[in-house]
């Protein structure tokens, strides 16, 4: 299984999707306060701040997906053409929260903007998606490869 490129691809991916599920995907300066955004939510970059500021549970359940999807497709090697109608759906996700990061950025800097003082400090979390999608279309490809070796020593035979 770990002696396939495309193993490597997609635990690289799922350790990429798993950093975006903890770590902050940005940072907020607003009225004098600092606030980190998380996957999971915003919180108070305060010491006595011991909980989420906002809770938002949607983007944390769909990083927490792909990461539990790619996952799952790393230990389906044997069944390939499953792999790969995965793999596809892994993309869309992927996608999907990349996009949903950008919302959830834009809107936390809409809120933010509104008090007097305000600036953004984005984080390099915020592209792990781009890179997880890079890395499952390589999986994807090599995955496509096995199986077209495969068939053609089905065909010998």
């Amino acid at each position: 299984m770990i002696q396939r490129v495309q193993s490597l691809y997609l635990f690289t991916a799922t350790v990429l999707m798993t950093l975006v599920c903890f770590l902050p995907m940005g940072r907020f300066l607003g009225g004098g306060e600092v606030f980190r955004l998380y996957a999971w939510g915003i919180r108070s970059a305060a010491e006595d701040a011991s909980g989420f500021v906002a809770f938002v549970p949607y983007m944390g359940i769909l990083v927490a997906l792909t990461a539990l999807l790619s996952l799952v497709i790393l230990f389906l090697y044997r069944r390939r053409t499953l792999q790969l109608r995965l793999a596809a759906a892994q993309m869309a996700l992927l996608f999907g929260a990349q996009v949903y990061v950008g919302i959830y950025l834009y809107r936390t800097w809409a809120l933010i903007s509104e008090q007097e003082v305000h600036r953004i400090v984005f984080s390099v979390t915020d592209i792990f998606p781009l890179f997880s999608i890079g890395l499952t279309l390589l999986a994807f490809r090599a995955i496509a490869r096995d199986e077209a070796l495969v068939r053609s020593l089905d065909r010998i035979r």
